[in-house]
């Protein structure tokens, strides 16, 4: 099984997003039996809160329920445990790197979109609804290069 580990600051925005789309993305593919998919905070505001009401409105008018999930903090094991622990943005991925995980799992989500010609996922908790819809489109985009990434490791695995 391939474990996936979104992190953002305080896991009511972009990661549960993030964790939204991907594991609608792996269920249509039917490949929910060998993908695990979490997500976590750097940082502990919001321990067990849902995610934002705007992330969850943007989230519904694309048929993705974001209502189930609840914030977390990333912890050291986390970064041992995932295969990918994918990190929104710079300041959170510098976070992670202190923690000290395998330099192989640890990534910029945004790096399986190159096409988007942008590496961080903007923070939208203090803009319009806007924002939201912009980070939808980010992660779906950053989404469909993560899958194909993790089908080519399952086809290779099979092969081997």
């Amino acid at each position: 099984m391939v474990k996936v580990l979104f992190v953002c600051m305080g896991n009511i925005c972009r990661s549960p997003t993030a964790e939204g789309v991907f594991t609608q993305m792996v269920k249509q593919a039917r490949l929910s039996e060998q993908i695990y998919i979490d997500s976590a905070g750097t940082h502990d505001y919001n321990l067990g809160k849902p995610p934002d009401s705007r992330s969850q409105a943007a989230a519904r008018r694309r048929g993705i329920d974001l209502s189930g999930l609840r914030a977390r903090q990333v912890i050291q094991a986390d970064l041992i445990e995932f295969d990918y622990v994918l990190a929104m943005d710079k300041y959170n991925y510098q976070i992670l790197l202190a923690i000290n995980p395998p330099e192989h799992k640890l990534h910029l989500f945004l790096d399986f979109a190159p096409e988007l010609n942008t590496r961080e996922v903007p923070d939208p908790y203090e803009g319009g609804n806007c924002g939201f819809e912009h980070v939808l489109d980010l992660v779906q985009a950053a989404s469909r290069g993560l899958l194909a990434e993790i089908r080519q490791r399952l086809n290779d695995e099979i092969g081997r």
